[in-house]
């Protein structure tokens, strides 16, 4: 079984992939988790760079709305538990490695995230017939 701190790890990764595939953070996490679930076996590897393949599809096929927010949540439980899994059968030794591996990936994937991500504040602002163009996330906040 498991401590709490693995168990922690293997859900920021879940998250993180999930999170990661509508993003440019998708090529490095998709490489960095098959590679750390393949453990070196490049068919294995293979079929893990599959699955995450089918994690985004799945994503992009559930729309926006509820079923994508239950969409996800599957998914993120998905990898979550495929992770535990993982880090469940390792030697006390790898399980380590493998975990601050993963956190490095999980962390990658956030600091993209963030790089990505724009706040606009428009205190004390006013606006007539305007527009707010753009992409990614977009942080607002109006003052008054």
């Amino acid at each position: 079984m498991l401590v709490e701190g693995l168990i922690a790890v293997a859900a920021a990764g879940g998250g993180a992939i999930v999170q990661a595939a509508a993003t440019d953070a998708w090529a490095g996490m998709r490489n960095g988790v098959a590679r750390i679930l393949g453990r070196g076996d490049t068919g294995r590897e293979q079929a893990e760079l599959e699955r995450l393949d089918q994690t985004r599809a799945e994503l992009e096929s559930a729309g926006d709305g509820a079923g994508a927010e239950r969409m996800q949540t599957v998914l993120v439980t998905r990898w979550q538990t495929r992770l535990e899994m993982l880090l469940e059968e390792l030697p006390e030794g790898e399980r380590q490695q493998v975990a601050a591996e993963l956190r490095g990936l999980v962390e990658q994937a956030r600091s993209q995230a963030s790089a990505q991500s724009t706040h606009n504040d428009f205190g004390n602002a006013t606006f007539t017939d305007s527009q707010v163009l753009g992409c990614g996330t977009q942080n607002n906040t109006i003052n008054r």
